[in-house]
């Protein structure tokens, strides 16, 4: 009875294991790899948040006339004006300004533009229409234009916004040959480093200065001189003969005498006026004496 007992524990113990034996295991899942993330998607992330750093104006990271400010832990989206772009050099200086005055070329997207008339947008500086007029611009406010003229001899440049000489701006159509009727006289290198002057062969008051020997730009003397080609420098006009005349019929001979001679200014003599010295009082408790004649 008792091997009974003992042999049906032993075949009990048997079919458990063939029966565990027989269920297939499975196997283990690895987990799936995570694509390999770029340092551009981690600076990304960094960039698009919605926390405030600190409360202050923050430029857009794409748009240059974009910027935020954060107020309280609330952001709120701005745009400046149509032709302006935020100037992000303090946080806490709300200014947008001229794009010659920024480096937008990391975030180099804008606004649509609002063009009126003469005005590319709404601000700015903007080139004249007509590629042959280089000396005249644009400057726009509110959509209002109003045409300013460079100085004889120089042309609007794009790039900065101001006149400059015109082989500084590089604006096509705008070259000395094509603003200047004149050209630099072919001189060797040496003479040509000292930046040669010629006179102006239309007009006596001005001059060209051939820097390094080949590329002209205009200058003038100033109002009652003209320029002396045999000295090289600007004299008056008296002491030029070719150009003794230049001023007849613009000046009296009395307006270039004071030009040339100034009137000096008559020096009051010191002590003359009355004295802005306050009169001394008497000391307090201090007698003053009368001064016997």
């Amino acid at each position: 009875m008792a091997f009974r007992s003992c042999a049906g524990v032993i075949l009990l113990s048997c079919l458990v294991v063939l029966a565990s034996s027989a269920v297939p295991k499975q196997k283990g899942r690895k987990p799936v790899n995570q694509p390999a993330r770029s340092i551009a998607d981690s600076e990304r992330d960094a960039e698009i948040t919605s926390d405030c750093p600190e409360d202050g104006f923050f430029a857009d990271a794409e748009q240059c006339d974009k910027y935020y400010q954060c107020r309280n832990g609330e952001i709120i989206e701005k745009l400046c004006p149509d032709g302006m772009v935020f100037n992000d050099y303090s946080n806490q200086e709300e200014k947008c300004d001229l794009p010659f005055n920024l480096d937008c070329s990391q975030r180099p997207k804008l606004q649509t533009p609002i063009p009126s008339l003469h005005c590319v947008r709404q601000n700015g500086y903007f080139s004249h229409e007509d590629p042959k007029e280089c000396g005249k611009f644009y400057y726009c406010v509110d959509g209002k234009f109003n045409m300013i003229t460079c100085p004889d001899g120089l042309v609007y440049n794009d790039k900065t916004g101001i006149c400059t000489w015109a082989d500084e701006a590089k604006k096509k159509g705008c070259g000395a040959a094509d603003v200047f009727a004149f050209d630099c006289p072919p001189v060797n290198e040496t003479f040509g480093l000292t930046h040669p002057r010629y006179a102006d062969p239309e007009d006596c008051q001005f001059f060209y200065v051939c820097i390094n020997g080949n590329t002209p730009r205009r200058s003038g003397c100033k109002l009652g001189q003209v320029f002396d080609d045999v000295q090289k420098r600007c004299e008056w006009a008296r002491k030029v003969p070719e150009c003794a005349d230049w001023y007849k019929g613009q000046l009296t001979d009395a307006e270039l005498e004071a030009l040339e001679n100034p009137p000096t200014p008559k020096h009051k003599p010191s002590g003359s006026g009355p004295s802005r010295r306050k009169p001394q009082r008497p000391s307090k408790g201090k007698s003053v004496e009368p001064v016997e004649e």
